[in-house]
């Protein structure tokens, strides 16, 4: 007689997957005319961030941003408020902005090509002909404006007059943050990397941490429970051996002695005043908002990673250090051990998801598998395919 196969044992509350599940086709990550689909779907349907407050801090300074083949132009009025357009003048279509960022003069938002000029509110108050036609009605050829969201120091905006409620755009409550006053934090470094993988590649080395033992050492020591694969500790399906066990390795957290995501653990800033004790043994808070951006808190400062689309197997990432400002204005303050220890990280990862995307091209390969630990990237894939089949 066979053997009768044995049942794996899962301990209630167990986060995994429990069955195999098949992955988004291969196609989705390579095929041009569905990564057009994703575009129109996707990118041009959801919250955007664009870049920190103080980027446009001064009234009439500006940021511009291409996502998926459309360019978006973001400045701050005479009234503080900041305003989204398509950057595009309504003559003839001519872009408005030549560069990234700058600041208008005093007379507005001029076209470079004929000087239609426009005000900060996107009112068309010039022309350039000496006699509009019959019927021509300034009224009628404002600047094509987008919706924009100032949340504690953060600029968002979408390429729909519909997007989602903003604050479900995200995992976790909002108020959540509070303590790390991200109103009030300032830049004090930038990374910028091009990534040749599809942006779902991204997301999804993101939402799992089976290949941290291997890929990742530096972080694997940091967090051990990463060193286990795990992203918490009920990853483990036997979670309950270790329930009241509070070694990192089971619970969760940083290593003994360490505070921070740095070279060597130390905090390289000022500490946030008001975290709770739990927080501060965590090490580190994650808020995520697809398909564009995720943040990360940690003791003494906060990530921001920002990804956009270039093309099917392209994607840029853009990762901003944010400090509170009496770190920055101290000069025994070196940043340099968190810039460090991020850059070792994301370079890993980098490679890896390139790695991952040229193997995605074997003719036989229609699609993979998840594994249970994987239960994230699914919840990641049930989102792409709900927002493909959204009217």
């Amino acid at each position: 007689m066979s053997a009768k196969p044995s049942v794996a044992r899962r301990d209630p509350g167990y986060t995994g997957l429990t069955t195999a599940i098949e992955t988004l086709p291969a196609y989705y990550y390579f095929d041009p005319g569905h990564y057009q689909r994703e575009i129109k779907q996707v990118w041009h349907r959801n919250w955007i961030y664009v870049c920190r407050s103080s980027a446009i801090e001064k009234p009439r300074s500006f940021r511009t941003l291409e996502v998926g083949g459309q360019t978006v132009l973001v400045v701050r009025g005479e009234d503080h408020v900041a305003r989204a357009f398509y950057n595009t003048c309504r003559h003839r279509g001519a872009a408005l902005c030549r560069t990234d960022e700058g600041r208008f003069g005093a007379t507005g938002i001029v076209c470079p090509y004929h000087s239609w000029r426009y005000s900060l509110r996107g009112e068309l108050l010039q022309t350039s002909s000496a006699q509009p036609g019959d019927g021509f009605d300034r009224r009628n050829y404002r600047l094509y404006s987008l919706p924009v969201t100032e949340w504690n120091g953060f600029i968002f905006t979408a390429l729909t007059d519909q997007p989602p409620l903003f604050e479900k755009s995200f995992d976790l409550p909002l108020e959540r943050f509070a303590t790390w006053q991200l109103g009030s934090l300032a830049v004090g470094h930038t990374l910028k990397k091009i990534i040749k993988c599809n942006w779902k590649v991204f997301w999804e080395n993101y939402n799992e941490c089976l290949h941290c033992p291997g890929v990742h050492p530096k972080l694997a020591q940091l967090v051990p429970i990463f060193g286990r694969a795990l992203l918490e500790r009920r990853d483990d399906p036997s979670w309950q051996d270790h329930a009241a066990d509070e070694d990192p390795k089971y619970a969760g957290g940083l290593r003994d002695g360490a505070q921070s995501w740095t070279m060597d653990g130390k905090p390289v800033g000022v500490l946030f005043p008001n975290l709770s004790e739990a927080d501060r043994k965590a090490g580190h808070l994650y808020l995520t908002s697809v398909p564009s951006v995720f943040i990360v808190t940690h003791v003494d400062y906060v990530r921001v990673v920002r990804l956009l689309p270039l093309g099917p197997e392209l994607t840029e990432m853009s990762i901003e250090f944010l400090f509170l400002p009496e770190t920055l204005a101290d000069p025994k303050c070196d940043i340099s051990g968190a810039v460090e220890f991020t850059n070792i990280v994301m370079s890993e990862d980098a490679e890896i998801r390139e790695l991952n995307q040229r193997g995605l091209h074997a003719l036989p390969h229609e699609h993979g598998v998840l594994m249970p630990e994987e239960y994230a990237i699914r919840q990641f894939q049930d989102w792409v395919r709900s927002e493909l089949t959204r009217p």
